[in-house]
């Protein structure tokens, strides 16, 4: 029976969620599987990864094959580092405990990077925040300043007020001169018969 690991998806529409399976090639994409390894969450940043590295080699050593996906997720949580290193113990190029020193090694550096990019996120993050906090701050300190100078600034419109509330009732009174004339003409238009 051909053996692939790959992902069946879970999750509500939007928002996938992923196991990671051995599963029979032939069978459907959510279908039967033979044995869940772990799991694949892209909706947190970084993705989420649990693997059982042993039982993901072990699959490997049995001959399964991986989707390209489940290869790079394989690869993310060293699955794929620790079957290259047991082949070279099958062949006698280095000793068992000095293929498990590399691999922990190996392991070491990865987290190492991993944790450098949640700190990086988390301290993207905090900036933002400040950045808006000082940007939210200094509009309510212009607010605030408008606000304490709009009482000056208003006795100040109000003297100046009177003389052009005069102006404008002569300004408005002058347009009513001009439109009667024009209200005299309309009704000529209107008595001329329709042929």
């Amino acid at each position: 029976m051909p053996v692939r690991i790959r992902l069946q998806r879970h999750g509500k529409k939007g928002s996938p969620f992923y196991w990671i399976v051995a599963a029979d090639s032939r069978a459907k994409r959510d279908g039967r599987y033979l044995e869940k390894i772990g799991t694949y969450n892209p909706n947190t940043n970084p993705a989420t990864v649990n693997l059982d590295v042993d039982k993901a080699v072990e699959w490997l050593e049995n001959g399964a094959q991986p989707s390209d996906t489940a290869r790079t997720l394989l690869s993310y949580r060293g699955a794929m580092m620790k079957h290259h290193l047991n082949g070279g113990v099958s062949k006698g190029a280095f000793s068992q405990e000095e293929a498990d020193k590399r691999f922990a090694a190996w392991l070491e550096e990865k987290q190492a990077k991993i944790q450098a990019k949640i700190d990086g996120l988390d301290k993207d993050k905090a900036k933002d925040l400040s950045d808006r906090l000082e940007a939210e701050k200094a509009v309510n300190q212009k607010r605030i300043e408008d606000l304490t100078a709009a009482p000056e600034s208003e006795e100040a419109p109000a003297t100046e007020e009177a003389p052009a509330a005069e102006a404008s009732t002569v300004s408005e009174e002058a347009p009513a001169t001009e439109e009667a004339p024009a209200t005299e003409e309309a009704p000529a238009v209107e008595e001329t018969p329709v042929a």
